[in-house]
């Protein structure tokens, strides 16, 4: 078979480090293929597997934040007075969950409180000047942030031109200067004292909350009603599920299974997640997984394609029916953003030629080419079919608003950061990013970014890399194995699902299924006979030129359909096994 799959290079397969004898001796409890799986994600004693495994770590002070003490004596005093509040939010569902989730919390409080969350076509992303002077009219004393404002320092000035209070809170990246606000909460700036820096916008305010609550005399606990919220919004925001994420993620995962809010119901039923072949019917149990591939991109379809205040309003009543048509409304929304992103990502990839020799991907165009509302997820597939930063911006009257999306080996902030003085605003994360750049600009900004990615990028980098956990034969794939398995979740960014290489198994059937035929489905059998099921999402070009013998990269997981469930393997890559 040629070097090349379907005229692309295969991907790199990189092995983890051969565990120790010393840490064979330690993880000596576990199976000998879960000791490598530890190993590999740093769990070299029984101490860290354990905590690891029973995610029994606390929850960090919300105190140790910087500002904390402050906005909630803030917050507390315009509750108390009865002054009008704004909880100032993003369109994504991270920022749409930090906003029920503050809005909600105030309101408990007794508050006098209202929800703003700017139009994605009209106002962009973050704080804006027109915002701040159309609640200043509207008598606001105190606006909230929730996961934005970071880099709003024109925005923050007006506010106290304004005389109106301003409490930022937001997880971005800030900038050398920090917005003059009354007070400003974000672990990453200088001076912060948190010891987790990676908490999503929503895990801020739920950090919040808990102080709140206890300023009014409260539990603190009282605040863990929200973790739902918090478990949606840190999956779907791609925050690291390390260290306390993984905690909260998993706290709201259970809450989400066992206290289903209102509006998750219904978005459960739309996702084909309401399980009646059971009586009573129920949802089936939500995982990370189904937060990021069903219900996060559903909730995030709202702002993406008209306006985030329906995904707002699903979370937030408590009203069945009205769910129901919110949810109904989500689910259309998501179906023309499907069929949107993949005429988009066409578009783009008219426009790049000689894609494989490009160290990074930038295509602009007009709206009718690009939807603004799922640029990013243009920009995202084309990482994913190539392997290299990708930019797409759609041009409008006097500027370009585009999204950004890049790999591990290249930070796409920072980038941008280097031309900043070309950009309008820019802002994200080291793999996701944004910016507004004038159109007389935009040619330079496009060379000027071809030029870092080409020295800071290696050709042999641009092909995706899969890092496995450990090496197994099938016969090692046991229940014991798939239990501990189950420990390590929620995973997700930075705390991956474990993946095993089992070389040498014989392809005894293969068929493409799904409404596009491009699933494929196949039963591999190894030397001493055992056989077991495979399913590789998206993988369908396979079916043609399946060698013989394959050598695999899968996760090893349980496939439930209807009342049966079974173990299978879920493909992440194929190649020919060596003769």
């Amino acid at each position: 078979m040629d070097s090349f799959i379907n005229g692309k290079k295969p991907k790199r397969w990189i092995a983890p480090e051969i565990i120790t004898p010393e840490a064979e001796h330690e993880l000596e409890e576990y199976p000998v293929v879960f000791r490598q799986v530890l190993f590999s994600r740093g769990l070299d004693t029984t101490e860290k597997a354990h905590e690891f495994l029973q995610n029994s770590m606390a929850e960090h002070n919300p105190l140790l934040m910087k500002g904390m003490e402050e906005a909630a004596e803030i917050i507390k005093t315009s509750i108390l007075m009865g002054n009008p509040i704004v909880v100032y939010g993003d369109y994504d569902v991270d920022g749409v969950t930090a906003t029920a989730l503050m809005v909600q919390v105030i309101r408990e409080l007794g508050g006098v409180v209202m929800e703003y969350i700017p139009n994605r076509f009209d106002e962009g992303y973050g704080l804006n000047l027109d915002a701040i002077n159309e609640l200043h009219h509207q008598n606001v004393s105190l606006i909230i942030t929730v996961d934005c404002g970071i880099r709003s320092v024109k925005e923050a000035e007006l506010a106290r031109e304004l005389g109106i209070k301003l409490i930022i809170t937001d997880h971005h990246h800030p900038l050398e200067t920090i917005p003059g606000a009354d007070v400003v909460i974000c672990p990453r700036q200088e001076g912060d004292d948190y010891p987790y820096k990676d908490l999503a916008g929503v895990g801020i305010a739920y950090k919040v909350a808990r102080i709140l609550f206890g300023k009014f005399g409260k539990d603190p606990k009282e605040a863990e009603r929200w973790l739902d919220l918090v478990a949606l919004g840190t999956v779907s925001d791609v925050a690291p599920l390390t260290g306390e994420n993984r905690l909260l993620v998993k706290l709201g995962l259970d809450s989400i299974n066992t206290n289903t809010r209102t509006g998750l119901y219904s978005l459960l039923a739309v996702s084909g997640m309401i399980s009646t072949d059971s009586k009573p019917i129920k949802p089936k149990k939500v995982t990370a997984g189904d937060i990021g591939f069903k219900l996060g991109p559903r909730l995030n379809a709202a702002g993406r394609m008209e306006s985030a205040m329906k995904a707002l309003h699903l979370l937030m009543s408590d009203d069945i029916q009205n769910t129901g048509l919110l949810a109904q409304e989500l689910q259309q929304q998501n179906n023309m953003r499907q069929e949107n992103t993949l005429k988009n990502q066409q578009n783009a990839e008219a426009k790049l030629s000689d894609i494989e020799n490009l160290p990074m991907l930038i295509a602009f165009g007009s709206e009718e080419e690009f939807h603004s509302g799922i640029v990013g997820l243009v920009a995202a597939r084309l990482v994913e079919s190539h392997y290299r930063p990708a930019i797409v911006g759609v041009i409008g009257e006097e500027t370009t608003r585009a999204s950004c999306r890049s790999i591990d080996e290249f930070h796409i902030t920072k980038a941008l950061d280097e031309c900043a003085d070309l950009l309008v605003r820019h802002g994200g994360h080291s793999k996701a990013a944004g910016f507004t750049v004038s159109n007389e600009n935009r040619e330079i900004l496009k060379e000027r970014l071809l030029e870092i990615a080409s020295r800071q990028l290696n050709p042999d980098e641009l092909v995706p890399a899969i890092h496995y956990d450990a090496e197994a034969q099938l016969d090692d794939l046991k229940i014991d194995v798939y239990r501990l398995l189950e420990q390590m979740e929620p995973t997700g960014n930075e705390n991956p699902k474990p993946v095993f290489l089992t070389k040498n198994l014989k392809v005894i059937r293969k068929s493409l299924i799904g409404t596009e035929k491009n699933h494929l489905r196949m039963t591999v059998r190894n030397e001493n006979g055992l056989t077991i099921d495979a399913i590789g999402f998206r993988m369908g070009t396979w079916y043609e030129e399946m060698p013989e013998k394959v050598d695999i990269l899968y996760h090893f997981e349980l496939n439930v359909y209807k009342d049966h469930e079974s173990f299978q393997l879920n493909l992440c890559d194929i190649r020919p096994s060596e003769v």
